[in-house]
């Protein structure tokens, strides 16, 4: 078995990874505080977690309202 092409990367030549869509794409920090607003408005309305909705926006790529009530309405009949 073949070890991982990180494997022979140093530690502090490793290039960081965002670990949170806000940061990733938001670097305008009103941006930010805007998508977290409606991460909660949608969680709410909803009846989901935020953690959940932040989840549906990381996978589709995009935070289009639209989009995310979609995927959440598929989401809940398949409950």
């Amino acid at each position: 078995m073949r070890p991982t092409v990180n494997a022979f990367v140093p530690r502090h030549e490793r290039i960081p990874v965002a670990q949170s869509l806000s940061t990733a794409e938001c670097a305008d920090p009103i941006a930010a505080v805007e998508l977290e607003e409606a991460i909660a408005y949608l969680a709410k309305r909803h009846r989901v977690t935020p953690a959940i909705v932040r989840e549906i926006i990381r996978r589709l790529g995009s935070s289009e309202r639209a989009a995310v009530e979609r995927e959440i309405k598929k989401g809940k009949a398949r409950r």
